[in-house]
């Protein structure tokens, strides 16, 4: 059964979900912090890295990498959006990030060995650069800097994961849900009478997969929100007519 839209951008083609990175957080402070990572290189370095790897293209749905499989290296996004889920052994998915262009994904090794910890996969159409192990070491003997690049990705990659386990072990689920939409609306929302317009699109198992629910939950808490004058949704966007209230529950003023 098809996931239920929760908000469609009034045009054409609808608007994609994320225009920055996005995973669970308090804030939306650090979304970007790694898609930069290459800027201490030279643009010749940058082009030299790129010949170094393979160009793929990846088609809406397409697998960059799975969780349980060898690891190989990793991959530069270069067009596109990539999902970042785990799976746990009764199928249900979380979703630790989406990542947008400049980010690395296929971490935390780079150098080979060992199974992938989660999934990637495209969710539009996608091109990245994969960089096998072999290549990476040889990239970072040629370019210290590249190195140092790796480094201060990695940083980032650390940053937001510890980010969203906060989330997940000290905010309950309805915290975390509140949290999220309020995060839209920082990213996305513009303010008309007083209340805040998010114009993306979502599906509420798009939601349930970030915050860590389920989509039936998911439903009923935003059902409930609506009754409650919190927020309304219809076909062209998300309206959250009281933020106040939703900062009331991250706060656990519930």
């Amino acid at each position: 059964m098809p996931s239920t839209i929760v908000a469609l951008a009034p045009s054409r083609t609808p608007a994609p979900l994320i225009a920055s990175a996005l995973f669970l957080s308090e804030s939306i402070e650090g979304f970007d912090d790694g898609a930069a990572f290459l800027d201490r290189l030279t643009p010749g370095e940058v082009a030299r890295l790129r010949d170094a790897g393979r160009s793929l293209a990846l088609a809406p749905g397409q697998s960059v990498f799975e969780q349980g499989q060898p690891h190989s290296g990793i991959f530069l996004i270069e067009e596109g959006r990539v999902r970042v889920f785990y799976t746990g052994p009764s199928g249900r998915q979380i979703t630790l990030a989406y990542w947008t262009p400049g980010h690395f994904i296929g971490g935390p090794s780079l150098t080979g060995g060992g199974l992938h910890q989660w999934s990637g996969e495209a969710i539009e159409p996608c091109r990245v650069t994969a960089l096998s192990a072999a290549t990476l070491q040889s990239l970072v003997r040629q370019m210290p800097n590249f190195a140092l690049c790796l480094i201060e990705a990695l940083e980032a990659k650390g940053r937001c994961y510890t980010a969203m386990a906060q989330m997940l072990g000290t905010r309950s689920v309805i915290e975390r849900l509140a949290q999220l939409l309020l995060n839209l609306g920082d990213l996305y929302g513009r303010r008309v009478d007083g209340a805040v317009v998010i114009e993306r699109r979502i599906t509420h198992d798009e939601i349930a997969a970030l915050v860590g629910s389920t989509r039936q939950w998911v439903t009923m808490m935003l059902r409930r929100f609506q009754d409650e004058g919190v927020l309304a949704v219809d076909r062209s966007c998300i309206r959250l007519k009281r933020p106040s209230r939703l900062q009331d529950i991250v706060q656990g003023e519930a």
